[in-house]
């Protein structure tokens, strides 16, 4: 006990500690390239999104099929919300491809989602509608546990000063990613057909295929999943192991209760704003193409630039300060919603809003991406990120569905001033527990196991 407070007292005594990289350095960051196959797996992970969502709508659409059924097949996500499940699978089984953990899977996940691309493009929703939703939900499926094994893969093959860039790049490929399937899947099926899009998509997953050919596996040891002995025993342990191993590990941090609670509230007021924009825009008069093209033009960009200049604002200062600075950045871009309800139908300051709006969030979700990765022990990296990366959905979710009636009662003004102060306790809380900054030596720390696996490994401590 006693050495568990010098070990907490030495831990708060180096969240300060991190060295701060020159604005130079920051910026520098990205064109290194392990860096760069960060922003091509990125890719590969937003590329699949939109091939069950809002691409595949279009092509239902187009088939004439009813509007019921193809509200229906917005199920087919549900992987995305449920992925944390399946996650210790990636983490303990060894892959069938036997390049690594990580690569292992990867390149097994790769190949069989290409496969399954290529069988929904084949399918005809006049005929085989039952199979074309099959066909989704395994598309879905395999691309939420892509992103699994890319998000371990990014923490664990990054450097410290490397991880914030990292964070900016995974989220810069995958809106290129789900522009290409979007835009440019649209673009295609109009000169081509559907099949020529969904096999052009198929095709350019193998970025992402190619970088995990390549590339070295990440230089992390982890636990291996074999125990000896057989019946009970074993699948107690494999258990515990698995499942149970990443949570105790988790609770093991101090003040853990706190770090959850800041984590689910830190992106509600941007999640309350961004659900009840398009309402905002509608009700003041704009219209469908406006929106549109704002939302296209000024939001992507908007979005990529806010996370390529979070992931410098996280490498220049750490992480304890990017997350405060961004969060109140991003509580800042919320009032732009005050103003375009008060302006009323202005395109400018539509404009102005939708790129405060994106810019500010991506800036927030770097930071907020970076620490969450700072959380995972090399044991259980894509369990732990999984379920933190969940939590905070869950948050954006669960409360954001409230929006639509604060608004109607209190009106859109002072709705989005609430949005512009509802994250601020969150920030608070990121502010008194301090996130440690030195990523580097946070990671290096072996995982905590189990209690029986701690008596047979005396080697292994707890990591903070």
């Amino acid at each position: 006990m006693g050495r568990r407070k010098i070990e907490m007292k030495e831990l708060s005594r180096s969240n300060e500690g991190h060295t701060r990289t020159n604005w130079r350095d920051a910026v520098a960051a990205y064109t290194e390239p392990r860096v760069l196959q960060v922003l091509a797996l990125g890719f590969s992970s937003g590329l699949p999104l939109l091939l069950t969502y809002s691409t595949l709508s279009a092509w239902l659409a187009t088939a004439g099929v009813r509007r019921a059924a193809i509200g229906t097949f917005a199920l087919v996500g549900t992987p995305y919300a449920l992925k944390f499940l399946w996650a210790p699978l990636m983490d303990r089984v060894p892959p069938p491809v036997t390049l690594g953990r990580r690569r292992g899977w990867g390149i097994t996940i790769q190949i069989l989602l290409i496969g399954a691309i290529l069988g929904l493009g084949l399918c005809n929703p006049k005929h085989n509608l039952p199979l074309m939703a099959a066909f989704a939900v395994l598309v879905a499926f395999l691309s939420a546990s892509q992103d699994i094994v890319i998000d371990a893969w990014r923490v664990e093959s990054l450097s410290s000063d490397q991880q914030a860039p990292g964070a900016a790049m995974i989220q810069s490929g995958y809106r290129i990613g789900m522009l290409v399937a979007g835009a440019g899947g649209l673009f295609i099926a109009a000169y081509a057909g559907w099949f020529a899009t969904y096999a052009t998509m198929a095709a350019l997953v193998g970025v992402g295929l190619l970088v995990f050919l390549l590339c070295p596996e990440p230089k992390i040891s982890a636990e291996t999943s074999y125990v000896a002995g057989s019946g009970w025993h074993a699948i107690r342990h494999a258990f515990s192991t698995a499942v149970i191993g990443p949570f105790r590990d988790f609770m093991h941090r101090p003040l853990w209760p706190v770090i959850l609670i800041a984590i689910f509230g830190y992106k509600l007021g941007e999640a309350m704003a961004g659900v009840m924009s398009t309402p905002l825009y509608i009700s003041l008069g704009f219209s469908l193409p406006e929106i549109a093209t704002a939302s296209k033009i000024f939001g992507f960009f908007s979005i990529v630039a806010g996370a390529l200049i979070g992931g410098v604002v996280t490498t220049r200062f750490g992480i304890r300060r990017a997350l405060i600075l961004c969060g109140v950045l991003q509580s800042i871009g919320n009032l732009f919603f005050v103003l375009q309800a008060v302006g009323g139908h202005r395109i400018g300051y539509l404009a102005l809003c939708v790129t405060a709006e994106n810019l500010t969030g991506a800036m927030a979700g770097t930071a907020l991406i970076t620490y969450l990765s700072s959380l995972c022990s090399p044991a259980f990296t894509a369990t732990q990120f999984a379920l933190l990366s969940s939590l905070a959905l869950l948050g954006r979710t669960v409360v954001a569905s409230s929006g639509g009636a604060l608004s109607e009662r209190m009106g859109w003004a002072r709705f989005f001033l609430l949005t512009s102060v509802v994250a601020l306790p969150a920030i608070v809380l990121f502010i008194w527990i301090g996130p440690r900054d030195d990523f580097r030596n946070n990671r290096l720390k072996p995982a905590l196991k189990s209690t029986d696996d701690r008596a047979e490994d005396p080697t292994l401590a707890k990591k903070f």
